[in-house]
């Protein structure tokens, strides 16, 4: 029996990026002051865009909305695992806190990939 979403709130990925945008806001706390409007802040946007367009795109009500925003969110999804890796890389983060970020970040793509896949093949 497959339970309806209704809600935003109700998508795992939504959950799980939501998840993500605390670790990275956590993550950069950490980063070097000049930072605070460069990578920080790039990282902070990006993390902020995937759950923020996917409850827009949802709450459009149509199919190819949705799909768009998810897009959307996929793309931030793509620069944000650039920006950490350049974080990473410049000893921003270590490497047991890039591995638990980018594990998550992967999962989330994934799913943002595999829902478009879905929507896009039924028409």
């Amino acid at each position: 029996m497959t339970t309806a979403v209704s809600s935003h709130k109700d998508l795992i990925v939504w959950q799980k990026s939501v998840t993500l945008s605390i670790a990275i806001y956590k993550l950069t706390e950490g980063f070097p002051q000049r930072e605070v409007y460069a990578l920080s802040s790039q990282l902070r946007r990006c993390a902020v865009s995937i759950p923020s367009n996917i409850s827009e795109g949802k709450a459009r009500r149509s199919r190819k909305d949705f799909t768009h925003f998810l897009a959307i969110a996929y793309g931030s999804a793509s620069e944000m695992e650039t920006q950490l890796l350049i974080a990473a890389t410049l000893g921003y983060c270590s490497q047991n806190e890039y591995e638990q970020v980018n594990s998550l970040l992967s999962e989330v793509s994934k799913m943002l990939r595999a829902m478009i896949e879905k929507l896009e093949t039924r028409g």
